[in-house]
């Protein structure tokens, strides 16, 4: 996309927030917002998202938080994505769902469990993971492709699979052989610089 159309799309997606930070960038024509929905400073978020609240529901994307195609996200109460955090391809998070135990009642009849959903800072969310409610996903963590999330999980950790389990963590007991790997490529690449630095 270029320069001019990005800037016209960031412009005209702008008015469906209910904040909007400094240098945010908005791409493209599909973007479906409804209700409280409030951005950070140099949030990105691609198309084709769609970001729905209910009732006194809120979805908060803080400071530089990235957002691919395709991601799905509504709120009955509180849904927090962190700092520097980025969502991946067809990611969905819900902060809620319908009653399904304890009556024989049709789903669409029963009461929603609401409980508020959080991703804290510096987490990556894989393509097509499933955040369900409730849950609390702590800092620098990692959610691998496909994951259902159904139980919080600890900072720095790595957790995948349907439903989601803890895999490994990211800088304790690594073992020899990755973390021989990992030198080698930081020593040979270093960590990259955030380009939307220079946007400040």
């Amino acid at each position: 996309m270029n320069k001019l159309m990005r800037k016209y799309y960031t412009f005209i997606n702008k008015r469906k927030f209910t904040k909007v930070g400094k240098k945010v960038r908005l791409y493209g024509s599909d973007m479906e917002v409804d209700g409280d929905v409030q951005l950070g400073d140099f949030v990105h978020i691609r198309d084709h998202c769609v970001f729905r609240t209910r009732g006194q529901g809120k979805i908060v994307f803080k400071d530089r938080a990235m957002v691919s195609w395709n991601v799905i996200i509504e709120s009955g109460q509180y849904v927090e994505i962190g700092e520097n955090t980025g969502l991946a391809e067809g990611v969905i998070i819900r902060d809620g769902t319908h009653l399904i135990y304890g009556t024989k009642e049709h789903w669409r009849f029963t009461p929603f469990i609401i409980k508020p959903t959080i991703i804290g800072p510096n987490c990556w969310i894989g393509s097509r993971a499933y955040i369900n409610y409730g849950v609390t996903i702590g800092e620098g963590a990692v959610i691998g492709v496909g994951s259902i999330v159904t139980k919080d999980v600890g900072p720095y950790e790595v957790w995948a699979g349907t439903p989601a389990k803890y895999v490994a963590h990211r800088t304790d007991d690594v073992p020899p052989s990755k973390l021989a790997e990992a030198q080698e490529i930081l020593a040979r690449e270093g960590i990259r610089k955030d380009r939307r630095m220079d946007e400040e």
